[in-house]
Parts: structure tokens; sequence; C-alpha cells
């Protein structure tokens, strides 16, 4: 859980992109004492920006200007494929700040090229951060300073749990994992409520029970040191209901599988920055 901000101690925030990670990082600064006054939302569409200034109060505007120069933060919250043209607009007002980019894809050096500067720090977040869960991973290009480093991380804590990797490239795994993954897990729910149907339960009670299942296995994992496999065998009696369904995934090469969908993923992170990092 991240400390409460001191306002008085925090300088202003923008935030270009108003969508909901955005949304997701403004709540959590603000619920924690940034005042709505601190914070800049540059988004051209005019019901996320009715949304956001409803919600939490702050000043959103459909296009980049002078408001933005006072911000010594920037969160680029934009979509890959809007970044570059986004930020020929934003550059002449933000020569000073720090950049943060949750952008999927866009390396550091596009971002630097872009910006004229070397103090950015990328993210990859999760949608979990949306109800204060998320995970995110950070990394900081050699311009930035511990302070700055120290500024991204209070920003990202906001919405969860943060860390950070020593090689760019990571992050496109980071991508195909923990960014992709909650997809993955709301495709098991499906899966599992699915399967609680055709057995005869009904679809909410099959649903709770997934839900449940998902999240305090998750909780077991997290509270005890051991490796997900000694947690598997733990569940699995020989010659039990658990040994069978185990059986019959491994049958059909699901552990490969799912690790191949995840490769997937990661291939299409290097191909977002690829095309839209030019």
């Amino acid at each position: 859980m991240a400390d409460r901000i001191d306002p008085s101690t925090q300088s202003p925030v923008a935030f270009i992109g108003g969508g909901n990670m955005a949304g997701a990082i403004i709540g959590g600064l603000v619920r924690r004492g940034l005042a709505p006054t601190q914070i800049e939302v540059v988004e051209p569409f005019a019901a996320a920006r009715d949304n956001l200034q409803q919600q939490f109060g702050v000043a959103a505007r459909e296009s980049a200007g002078p408001a933005l120069e006072r911000c010594e933060l920037v969160v680029w919250a934009v979509k890959p494929q809007t970044f570059r043209q986004a930020s020929a607009d934003v550059r002449p007002h933000t020569a000073r700040a720090l950049h943060l980019s949750v952008a999927a894809g866009i390396r550091s050096d596009s971002i630097s090229q872009w910006l004229g500067t070397q103090r950015i720090v990328r993210a990859m977040p999760n949608t979990p951060a949306l109800v204060g869960k998320g995970i995110t991973a950070l990394y900081a290009r050699a311009g930035v300073s511990v302070p700055d480093k120290t500024r991204a991380e209070q920003i990202i804590a906001t919405t969860g749990e943060w860390l950070w990797v020593a090689d760019e490239a990571q992050l496109d795994a980071v991508t195909a994992l923990s960014g992709s993954g909650p997809a993955y897990v709301f495709f098991f729910l499906e899966a599992m409520t699915h399967a609680g149907i055709r057995m005869g339960l009904p679809r909410d009670q099959a649903y709770r029970l997934a839900i449940a299942t998902f999240a305090g296995a998750a909780e077991l994992a997290r509270a005890s040191g051991d490796p997900p496999e000694v947690l598997r065998q733990r569940v699995t009696s020989k010659g039990g209901t658990t040994e069978a369904a185990i059986r019959s995934m491994e049958g059909d090469q699901m552990h490969p599988l799912f690790v191949k969908a995840l490769e997937a993923a990661c291939q299409r992170a290097r191909e977002l920055g690829d095309e839209f990092g030019r």
C-alpha cells in the first residue's frame, strides 16, 4: 500500500491519454491525497474527459498546451499507434519533465528521440490496477536519477505492486506474462464456470466458486515459500479427482501449449515496438 501523499511536497502531474489505466493511476493519486488541481490531463475524446472531470475533478483538455509546462512528471497512457504524434504536440511544453510511459511495446529509444530527453521510465502495468491490485514492471534509462525512480515508484504504487527490470527487452516478457495475464485468468474463469454449469451448478454459483478458487489459490501461493509445482502436488492425491483432471490436461499438452501462447504474446509485444516505434 502506498503512503498518503503530502500535497505540499508534490509537483503537478500530467497525463497524456485519459483511458482506463490513466484513470486507475489518477484515482490512486487522488485517494492518497494529491489535489485534483495538481493533475493535468490531455485527452482528445470528450466522453473520456467528461468522465475524468466528473469522477476526480481534474482538469482535462482536448489538446496539449502551456498548462503542461508546470508539470514535472508526465505519464504517457496513450495507445502505441498514437504515441509519436502525441509526443510532437507535447514536447514543446515538457522539456524539464520526467516521462513515465505505460504504452505497450514502444521502446524508450523511440520515446527519447521523440521527446528529446533521456529522463524516461517505461512501465508495464496490468488491469487489476483498476482496483489497486496491479503488478507493474519498471525500466529506467541511464538518464533517470535515483529521485526520478523514487517518483515513478510513488506514482505506480497507487495501483498495486511494482518491480524494476534491468533489461528493457524483458518488458516484452512482462507484457506477455502479467500485462496480458488477467485475460488468461478470465479465460480459465470462463472455462471453469462453463464446466460447472455442464456438471449441474447454477451459473452464479459456478462463477462464484471459480473466482474464489483463483483468489484463494493466489493468496496461498503468495503466503507460501514453495514453488507452484509443490503446491500443486499437495492438492493432487494419488488416484483422486485432482489427479484425473491434471492427467487429462497433461494428455492434451496444455502446459506446453500455454507456454507457446505466452511466447506468441511476447513476440507481438516486440512487433509493436518495431511497428509503432519508428
